[in-house]
Parts: structure tokens; sequence; C-alpha cells
């Protein structure tokens, strides 16, 4: 357990550190600091929301799915980077949008398989699916 604790906070506030770069980076789409602190929150929402589900719901499993999906949102997290890296050497890269699209697509299948390898019901997928769906509409309707 003390493992999985340990990873997992790990990779979430890694993940934390990489998503606030990323969202630097892009401040230009931004109008607001407040928007900016809107769009990580709303990011961080989503995966709190799995974490909570996860200590309540799964017992035994819950903290080594913590850590995969925590290893998911870090990989997620790291495939932005590149853009971040780009416009710190103050190149004007237009892939904001792709960057973020590669990062969530990945994520999803690696979801999936924190899900399979856990052995728990697909349900967590498909509700996952559901906030990030919630959360992406909250960041193209509300923040942008």
């Amino acid at each position: 357990m003390k493992k999985n604790l340990t990873l997992a906070t790990s990779y979430f506030l890694l993940s934390s550190v990489i998503t606030w770069w990323f969202i630097r980076q892009g401040a230009l789409l931004y109008l607001s600091p407040q928007k900016m602190l809107l769009s990580c929150s709303i990011a961080g929402a989503k995966w709190s929301l799995q974490i909570l589900a996860a200590l309540f719901f799964l017992q035994e499993k819950k903290w080594f799915f913590i850590r995969q999906i925590g290893f998911t949102c870090f990989v997620g997290s790291c495939l932005l980077l590149p853009y971040c890296l780009l416009r710190q050497w103050r190149i004007q890269p237009n892939s904001f949008v792709s960057s973020l699209i590669v990062a969530v697509l990945v994520m999803i299948f690696m979801y999936y398989k924190a899900v399979s390898k856990t052995g728990i019901s697909k349900k967590w997928f498909w509700a996952w699916i559901g906030c990030l769906a919630i959360a992406v509409l909250s960041q193209i309707f509300i923040v942008f």
C-alpha cells in the first residue's frame, strides 16, 4: 500500500506541475489568470473524482488502481512537454490543441488498461469517459 500511495502521490504532483506549465505556456489563449486557474482546476477535478470514488468503493484494490491512474495522468501530462519546451525556447508551435488531443487519446487507452489490470468493472472506464467529456465541454464553453 505504501509504495502505491507514494507513487500515486508523486505521479499526480508531477502531473499537476506539468499541466500548470502547459497552461502557462498557452497563456495567450486564456482571457485572464482566473481562466488559467479554472482550466487547471477542471483538469484536477476529473482526477479527484476518480480518486475519491476509488477510495470509497474499491476496498483492497484502491491503492493499486489509484497508482495506475496516477501513472496514466502522468504520461498524459508528459505528452504536453514538447509544446512547453518549444514555447520555452521561443519557438511558436501551433500545437496547443493537438498536444491536448494526443494526451487525451493516450490517457483514454491507458485508463482502459488500468481498469483491466485492476480487474474492476468497465463501468469505471465509462465513468471516467463521462468525467472527461464534462471536463472537455467545460473547458470549451466556460474557459475559452
